[in-house]
């Protein structure tokens, strides 16, 4: 069986005063995951003594922006191995940085629906892993179902192997061209590919009505898929680096698990720190946040719990759905780290992220 995901350390540098005893349960695990691996790799530019400030922030605020959240490439990775699959099934890779909230999104999908999978870890600053790819984001999933394939977005894999789980009708082939990408343009002018159909299963009315016993179950689960991207996601950065303590807890974290010596880790620890805290800022003003962030990350995950209701375990009612699975590999990557602490104590989340974890533990039993 693969190997547990949690790590043997917290990272939490400064908070190493509290009593465990005092700590309430989900303090207790040890962290999953490190933030800052983008900003890591910036930092470790500057202890080599390559860039310079505006390089460092330039590099940073490009790779740690809202998405681009990942663990340090040095980080053991647990793998589930795709020969574990029987001859003639779908076997998968997925090409990821490990705390990108988009890669977390597919692994919880994947680990809930016990599909096996290889991890590929990718160099943010070289990507020479996807160098097979003209699609240079992550995630990206490799899927052989008979024949290759490549599946981008996060959101356009969940949906069309979920439809794949589903319907029978239809080879994988023929249900990833039902999510063909548009280039559109941002605000900005730049060209980006964009799939606007990306949170539909592509099913017959059967099946459909077989997933989706009433419309309203399906439209609330595609709005709340929406939501985790075009919101929910945008909150994690912001927070993360809110000031220069808990900037400074991440990178602390990921110079004691790196390979720095001691001058090149002190630069990198402290320059990069300063170069996510200002990243930081600029993702607030971008995002129009509040100026306690705290409060719109409060302001969101309560919101998903109202949705939820009182009279429901999951927001797909006695098991999780494709909504669920968003939220919940969205807001995982912030474990072990003082956003996710302050989270789980100001509000109502706590009850329905631990029922997530048990199911997708139970799934992966």
């Amino acid at each position: 069986p693969p190997a547990p995901r949690r790590a043997g350390k917290m990272a939490a540098a400064g908070r190493a005063w509290r009593v465990a005893a005092l700590l309430p349960p989900w303090r207790l695990r040890a962290p999953r995951r490190a933030y800052g691996g983008a900003a890591a790799a910036a930092a470790a530019s500057v202890a080599r003594g390559g860039g310079g400030g505006r390089l460092l922030l330039g590099a940073a605020f490009a790779l740690g922006g809202g998405a681009g959240l990942y663990l340090a490439a040095r980080q053991r990775l647990r793998e589930h191995s795709a020969a574990e699959l029987p001859s003639g099934r779908l076997q998968l890779t997925l090409y990821q940085y490990k705390t990108c909230p988009f890669c977390s999104k597919v692994r919880a999908f994947l680990d809930y629906h016990g599909l096996p999978y290889e991890i590929v870890e990718v160099n943010p600053i070289m990507r020479k892993e996807i160098k097979f790819s003209s699609y240079r984001k992550v995630p990206i999933l490799l899927a052989n179902a008979g024949s290759p394939l490549q599946l981008n977005d996060s959101s356009v894999i969940i949906s069309a192997i979920k439809t794949y789980l589903i319907s029978k009708r239809n080879s994988l082939e023929e249900i990833v061209s039902f999510y063909p990408p548009m280039k559109t343009v941002t605000e900005q002018g730049k060209e980006v590919f964009e799939y606007g159909n990306k949170y539909w299963l592509m099913l017959d009315e059967k099946e459909t009505k077989r997933v989706y016993p009433v419309k309203e179950v399906r439209v609330e689960e595609m709005k709340w898929r929406k939501w985790a991207d075009d919101w929910l996601v945008h909150l994690i950065s912001p927070n993360v680096y809110r000031t220069p303590r808990e900037a400074l807890a991440s990178f602390d974290y990921i110079v004691r698990e790196g390979k720095f010596g001691t001058v090149e880790g002190f630069f990198a620890k402290y320059m990069g720190a300063v170069a996510m805290f200002f990243v930081s800022k600029r993702l607030k003003k971008r995002h129009h946040l509040q100026d306690n962030v705290r409060e719109d990350l409060y302001e969101a995950v309560n919101e998903w719990v109202k949705a939820i209701g009182k009279h429901r375990l999951f927001m797909g009612g006695n098991q999780p759905n494709l909504a669920d699975l968003a939220v919940y590999g969205v807001l995982r990557v912030m474990e072990g780290l003082e956003a996710f602490d302050d989270m789980m104590v100001h509000t109502k989340i706590q009850p329905w992220y631990q029922r997530m974890e048990e199911v997708i533990k139970k799934a992966e039993a």
